[in-house]
């Protein structure tokens, strides 16, 4: 496992305090494989006329996945830790490892308290308007009628959703949907916060209150994992960044050292290159217009000077 080594860094404006290197031990992911086992039917060819009749079906064949293999790291009490990858990586794979939801084929995963999965999908029904589908999945995470009743309008002023919360859940954008499921499970605090993918839909306005809640639950001392692809929430949110590829680690460490190594890796448009991208075509397409510009000059100078000259020559 690749570890980028860093001097301790000081708190920024706008950025995650860093965690302390002496605090408490939450999670150890001793050398973590996690295989799925799949049955696939190998395709069969074509039949004509009556060897339809003689053709049989084809037997499933037995595939092993190793989707994380050898996977090691700690995660201490206040870490917000940053879990970014391809698609295929293993990233979900590994949180609802450290869940409990898959059983390890090899290594351990301890946990001092209970991990939970950010995720109420279980609990929600699109049928079913906001309001409601609020008190059920406050009711799933464990919380009294009361208490339900108690973060009821904290949970629809935080998810934007206004009065949209009366309307069945079905009518919902994915962002509207997305927004709602992380204002619920992250509404009650835990010791050991699994976020998936919880925040790629989100606005500029909805990223900002996230990391201000994930801050206060890092500061109710609480350990927090947040799968994404979007490189501004980790960078928002985050303390460590975990760069998974192929089931493996590849680095761990800051996110100022991972991040850009990451993005240059796999060709990624950051907003900052994006910019300077349009500004280097602007400016080249300027040129090209006024090098055209220029050339069309030239040739109407050349056009009227021919003129001039036959003119000339027929006073001759």
């Amino acid at each position: 496992m690749a570890v980028a080594e860093s001097s301790p860094r000081t708190a920024e404006a706008g950025r995650p305090t860093p965690t302390p290197a002496d605090a408490p031990l939450k999670i150890v992911v001793d050398d973590l494989h996690v295989v799925y086992r799949l049955w696939i039917t190998p395709p069969t060819q074509a039949a004509k006329g009556l060897s339809r009749i003689k053709v049989r079906r084809p037997i499933p064949q037995k595939r092993e996945v190793r989707a994380i293999r050898g996977v090691s790291f700690v995660a201490r009490q206040g870490e917000a830790i940053g879990v970014i990858g391809k698609n295929g990586a293993g990233k979900s794979t590994l949180m609802r490892a450290i869940a409990g939801l898959l059983p390890p084929a090899q290594g351990r995963v301890y946990a001092e308290g209970l991990p939970t999965l950010l995720g109420v999908n279980s609990a929600l029904v699109k049928s079913l308007p906001g309001a409601r589908n609020i008190e059920l999945g406050l009711l799933a995470l464990g919380l009294t009628p009361a208490e339900v009743a108690e973060k009821f309008d904290d949970i629809v002023e935080f998810s934007g959703i206004g009065d949209a919360v009366n309307l069945p859940m079905r009518s919902y954008s994915s962002g509207m949907g997305a927004r709602l499921k992380f204002a619920i499970a992250s509404s009650v605090p835990r010791e050991i916060l699994l976020i998936d993918e919880a925040l790629a839909t989100g606005d500029g306005e909805f990223l900002k209150r996230s990391a201000e809640r994930i801050q206060r639950l890092r500061d109710e001392a609480d350990t927090i994992f947040l799968v994404s692809h979007s490189m501004s929430s980790v960078k928002e949110t985050c303390d460590r960044v975990i760069w998974l590829d192929d089931g493996l680690v590849i680095a761990d460490g800051h996110p100022d050292d991972i991040i850009p190594e990451y993005e240059a890796r796999f060709g990624l448009r950051t907003r900052k290159s994006r910019k300077d991208r349009r500004r280097k075509r602007r400016d080249r397409n300027q040129a090209e217009s006024q090098g055209a510009g220029d050339e069309q000059d030239a040739t109407d100078s050349s056009v009227e000077a021919e003129v001039a000259d036959r003119s000339r020559r027929d006073d001759r």
